[in-house]
């Protein structure tokens, strides 16, 4: 498999979401919010990689769209995190930042791919 700067992105980004998370309930003891955050955080990559593998052009793209989807929740549960004191204002604009890059991204892909399968 080829190295993807959007796969090694959402992977990272991921990563982070996972270690963030666990520190949140260990330190805070708050488990609805990181969890519905873990989930929605890692299905990004998860899409992604999965998208590699599509059976054609509209499951490539349903992957990335589901993913981009993905990226909007955990977005809103990043700040939903803040804005109720669990994640500290640093490290929640790094995870926002990174959230909004691999977003763009896929905007990006999804329309490059429409574009080129007309």
């Amino acid at each position: 498999m080829s190295k993807s700067v959007l796969r090694e992105k959402a992977k990272e980004f991921a990563k982070n979401i996972v270690f963030m998370t666990n520190a949140i309930k260990v330190n805070k003891k708050e488990y609805v919010l990181t969890n519905q955050l873990l989930r929605s955080g890692t299905s990004i990559g998860a899409n992604i990689h999965e998208a590699q593998y599509a059976q054609g052009t509209a499951d490539f793209i349903s992957k990335l769209e589901i993913a981009l989807k993905e990226c909007y929740e955990s977005e809103y549960w990043l700040e939903l995190l803040f804005e109720t004191k669990y994640l500290e204002e640093e490290l929640y604009k790094k995870l926002n930042t990174d959230c909004g890059l691999i977003r763009k991204m896929l905007i990006s892909s999804c329309k490059t791919i429409k574009e080129n399968n007309r």
